[in-house]
């Protein structure tokens, strides 16, 4: 059987950065050279970044993308590397004479833009694949913003016949039923498909079974990074034709992957090139027929997984670090009460960031406990991070005396001086602000808007409390493991929540104990069961009813609140999308 060494490119790229994408896909091909490989794929949309959303319209971007597709080609030529055969992904628009067809018409995205992979060697663009399946669902509006393609591309390389399909195609049945009739004996697979929890395991199985029904090998190929509210966690893998694992790159880092492949030979006589498969035409160009050299094959690497909770913590990790440093701010800063949550935000900033980079602020008032601020000295000790302490009293006491509040306002006022004092030393210092609430508190519109919900983003955002707990007793026993301090106070861990802003104040005064909140959310947000289905599942009527309505008012607040990095099944953000202003309610 012929050989192929195939690298697969796990890229970190910034979207609309498209001359430092040329380069990190560059470096990437150096490296591949220098392994050996023949073949390198890269993630989808990797010039561009993604997603890039409506800027998937503009003619300019459209030409950029395009032009930096020839570049590449030419400069890989250049630095002697034109005998790789790499298959990249980029902005494009839709060919001719589907171009024609589609100018500026209703129902089709300006300037026909397309999801793309080209296949460049030699110093030229060999062929092209268009995406095909456009998601509308979750995080994805493709439909909107990409003209769907017609074609399936096999590539002979080596000797191989080597199919292409990107991302959402390998969801939907065809690519590997179409890649079994072209007899490919490689389908190379493009993807920027978001982290959310254990997706890791569903990408598996979901390779494993292309790969049998195709009779192929599989190669998956993800982006890295942060973007907004998406986190994009790489692994990366292989699986042979009967769907067991070759090889797999290490989540949440950059890595090219290089894998020595035995695969089938390409059919001889080639296949007639003009051959359909469920409507769609399968195009078919010859780089290389003659197998590569004989070569000792190496061993494939197997990256180590992180456990349910680490990579979870990994996720928020990179999503923050990516979203600091893709946006230019060099520091954050975040309020710190000596509660879990903006205990929580400290340790994942100081690993994210570095603790030199690390600002937190202490705001005592008159009803801070003493354990809240030595709790928040604590983690500044364990983790090095800066922390200095205004107390509000005297500003607060000033505003009382002219407004005279009493309750919730008068407790909402002592949040709102809070964020005037983080934004003032942001816009002083230029840090960003970290808004440490967590899904439990969004999910029920349990926070200050304008108050503790102000910031330019929010790291745990997407983690119910519950979680949030776990969370912390995993990132010391992770420290523990390794022999060193861990970065949480274990009396943060252990005290019972509260905003402290009343006397003797817990936050079950307010909400159910959170163990019994969080499962009736995650039944009506993230499984958006109605009210009688989230009752069905054993849950109190009058309970059910008193938290779906906190939902359902809170939608004002949650429009406000900063992004932060998806990792649930369904995130409040681009996810879950209802109206503002809207009298439904669930009822009993």
């Amino acid at each position: 059987m012929p050989q192929l060494r195939l690298a697969l490119a796990q890229i970190n790229a910034v979207v609309g950065a498209i001359d430092t994408n040329v380069e990190l896909v560059l470096e990437q091909c150096r490296r591949a050279h220098a392994a050996g490989a023949h073949l390198v794929v890269t993630p989808e949309m990797v010039l561009t970044g993604y997603p890039i959303e409506d800027m998937a319209y503009r003619a300019t971007f459209i030409t950029a993308s395009q032009r930096a597709v020839a570049e590449l080609a030419a400069r890989l030529e250049a630095d002697g590397l034109g005998e790789l055969v790499v298959v990249v992904g980029h902005l494009d628009s839709a060919k001719p004479p589907t171009l024609e067809a589609v100018p500026d018409r209703l129902g089709v995205p300006k300037n026909a833009p397309t999801n793309s992979a080209s296949v460049i060697t030699g110093g030229r663009i060999v062929t092209r694949y268009d995406k095909h399946h456009l998601p509308n669902y979750g995080v994805f509006d493709e439909f909107r913003h990409f003209v769907a393609g017609d074609e399936t591309q096999v590539v002979q390389v080596g000797g191989v016949d080597v199919a292409i399909a990107i991302c959402e195609d390998i969801w939907q049945d065809g690519p590997s039923a179409a890649a079994r009739a072209a007899e490919a004996g490689l389908l190379v697979v493009l993807n920027g498909s978001p982290y959310e929890a254990a997706k890791d395991d569903v990408r598996l199985e979901l390779c494993a079974r292309r790969a049998r029904e195709g009779e192929c090998a599989v190669a998956y190929v993800n982006l890295v990074g942060g973007q907004d509210e998406l986190v994009f966690d790489g692994d990366t893998l292989v699986v042979d034709a009967g769907g067991e694992l070759l090889a797999r790159a290490p989540q949440f880092e950059t890595d090219l992957l290089v894998v020595d492949l035995d695969l089938p030979a390409a059919t001889a006589p080639m296949p007639d090139p003009e051959t359909r498969f469920h409507g769609l035409r399968v195009e078919r160009h010859v780089v290389t027929s003659e197998p590569v050299p004989a070569f000792d094959p190496r061993p494939s690497a197997i990256a180590d997984r992180w456990d349910d909770l680490g990579e979870r913590y990994q996720a928020v990790v990179l999503g923050l670090r990516d979203y600091v440093a893709k946006n230019g701010f060099t520091s954050v800063l975040m309020g710190l009460s000596g509660g879990i949550d903006s205990t929580l935000v400290g340790a994942i900033a100081v690993d994210a960031l570095g603790a030199d980079r690390v600002f937190g602020v202490s705001n005592p008032s008159d009803w801070s406990s003493e354990h809240s601020r030595s709790d928040a000295a604590e983690l500044a000790r364990r983790t090095g991070l800066h922390l200095d302490t205004v107390p509000i009293s005297p500003v607060f006491d000033a505003l009382q005396a002219q407004l005279s509040l009493d309750g919730l306002a008068e407790e909402n006022l002592q949040a709102r001086i809070r964020a005037v004092i983080w934004m003032g030393l942001s816009n002083q210092h230029g840090h960003l602000v970290l808004a440490c609430g967590n899904k439990s508190e969004l999910a029920t519109g349990y926070s200050t808007i304008y108050g503790d919900a102000v910031g330019g983003y929010a790291p745990i955002k997407d983690l119910p409390k519950t979680l949030v707990w776990d969370l912390a007793r995993w990132r010391n026993a992770w420290s523990t493991e390794r022999g060193e301090t861990p970065p949480i106070p274990e009396d943060t861990i252990t005290k019972p929540p509260s905003a402290e802003l009343r006397p003797g104040q817990l936050d079950t005064d307010s909400l159910p104990p959170y163990e019994l909140l969080d499962a009736i959310l995650d039944a009506y947000v993230e499984r958006d069961l109605g009210a009688t289905e989230v009752i069905e599942e054993g849950f109190d009527p009058e309970l059910v009813q008193r938290v779906v309505t906190l939902v359902d008012r809170a939608e004002y607040k949650r429009r406000q609140y900063p992004p932060g990095p998806k990792v649930s099944r369904r995130n409040f953000g681009r996810d879950r999308r209802v109206p503002i202003t809207n009298r439904w309610r669930e009822s009993l």
